[in-house]
Parts: C-alpha cells; sequence; structure tokens
C-alpha cells in the first residue's frame, strides 16, 4: 500500500491563476465570474514524488487540475499495479467520481513535484446555485473529458482485446 502525504498550502489565488482556470478544457467557455468563483473556492495541494493525491476506493469529495508537475494514474491489478495514465499541468483529474457519486476508481500519484488546484465538490454545488447555466457548462465540460478517455479505452480495447469490449458493452 502506498503512503498517503496530501499536503495542502494555502496560498492566495491570484489573476494568474485565473487565467490558468480559463485556459484548461474543463473549465472552457466559463464565464469570468464564474471562473472567479471557482478561483475563491480553489485549494492549493503541492506533493513531492512518490505522494498520492487520493486512492482508489476513497471516497470522493473534490477533483483536482495538475497546475504543475506531472502525476500518474494507477489501478491495483490484482497483485500489481498498473499505470493508466501519465498526468501533466493542465489536466484534470478525480472529476468521474465527482460525476457518479462513486468511490475513487484510482490512485493518483505524484511522479515529480507537483502543484494542483483542488476543486471541493461542495463548491460546485455552490456554483449550482450561483450560477445554474455556469454549473451546467462545467458538467458538460467533466463528462466530455470523461468521453474522451473512454473513447481512447474503448479504441484501446478494440485493438488489443476486442473480447473484453464486447462483454463490456453487454454491461
Amino acid at each position: 500500500m502506498l503512503p498517503k502525504t496530501l499536503g495542502t498550502a494555502q496560498e492566495p489565488l491570484c489573476p494568474k491563476r485565473i487565467a490558468l482556470l480559463q485556459e484548461m478544457p474543463i473549465f472552457g467557455a466559463l464565464s469570468a465570474a464564474a471562473i472567479e468563483f471557482i478561483e475563491q473556492h480553489c485549494n492549493q495541494v503541492s506533493l513531492e514524488p512518490g505522494s498520492v493525491f487520493f486512492y482508489e476506493g476513497d471516497p470522493a469529495s473534490s477533483l483536482f487540475v495538475l497546475e504543475s508537475g506531472h502525476a500518474e494514474v494507477i489501478k491495483q491489478c490484482g497483485d500489481e499495479l498498473r499505470t493508466l495514465r501519465q498526468l501533466g499541468p493542465g489536466d484534470s483529474f478525480g472529476e468521474m467520481a465527482i460525476v457518479d457519486m462513486n468511490p475513487r476508481g484510482a490512485t493518483v500519484r505524484a511522479t515529480e513535484k507537483c502543484v494542483a488546484l483542488e476543486l471541493p465538490a461542495a463548491a460546485l454545488y455552490e456554483l449550482y446555485q450561483f450560477d445554474l447555466e455556469q454549473f451546467t457548462l462545467i458538467q458538460m465540460n467533466m463528462l466530455r473529458e470523461i468521453s474522451r478517455r473512454l473513447r481512447f479505452l474503448n479504441d484501446k480495447l478494440a485493438h488489443e482485446r476486442p473480447d473484453i469490449l464486447e462483454k463490456a458493452s453487454r454491461v
């Protein structure tokens, strides 16, 4: 089992961070007011290499956007951990569990020093009350990102393991 070493540093958020958020796909096309609302509700998380943002099976309480550094998404497969995806600046992760309200589907571990923005699920629900249209837009952006990942996996399975893809289509 991996050591859990999530650390948060409360640094003031700034206009530079607002510009960064506006460039990230998960926040694409949001209004300036919605971006500012989100920026005010984010926590900055700094992790050293080998530290974990969250573990597979943890309850979901937030999503993350990697501001700097690199991380990996890993999943327990029998007795081994398998890397599912590499993450870099601008990538979001943890949103799947926020959308379906199930436990985390994988572990995310820093492979180098990382700084990420953590957006609590509660802040998304506050955004719902603040601006329903903007809440809907961010939900659609998260679903687009999840859909992109699913399409990639479907293509990979179609070429490497069509038997598994056929079974999955019956679920």
